[in-house]
């Protein structure tokens, strides 16, 4: 069992920059992957970003590369998401996820779900 929590959402402007973060909890949590799903309104759920918690091998939706940011802190167990460059359309909830791996993640797949934190871009 893995729990997950996310924290650190907000409103910013177009343009500014965010940071999310997830609190991962569980006895197998190394056994996963753990990354950032985010869901607009009225759209689907997209994978976002992916991490393991060794090595340094992490993986990005192509509409995120290069602005954004995932890392992880081994010691409190917390995955980060830094968001640079916002735009509108980067709006949505954003929820963290562990899953098998980073594979089956980018192809919209999680045994383990946070509640999710809204992150919202104005213009």
């Amino acid at each position: 069992q893995v729990q997950l929590v996310e924290s650190g959402g907000g409103s910013v402007q177009a343009g500014g920059s965010l940071r999310v973060s997830c609190a991962a909890s569980g006895r197998t949590l190394s056994r996963y992957a753990i990354g950032w799903f985010r869901q607009a309104p009225g759209k689907g759920r997209e994978f976002v970003a992916g991490i393991y918690w060794t090595g340094f091998r992490t993986q990005y939706a192509d509409s995120v590369q290069g602005r954004f940011t995932i890392s992880r802190d081994n010691a409190k167990n917390t995955v980060y998401l830094q968001m640079n460059s916002l735009k509108p359309e980067d709006t949505a909830i954003y929820y963290c996820a562990a899953a098998g791996g980073i594979a089956t993640m980018a192809l919209g797949g999680a045994d383990y779900w946070g509640q999710g934190t809204q992150v919202t871009v104005s213009s």
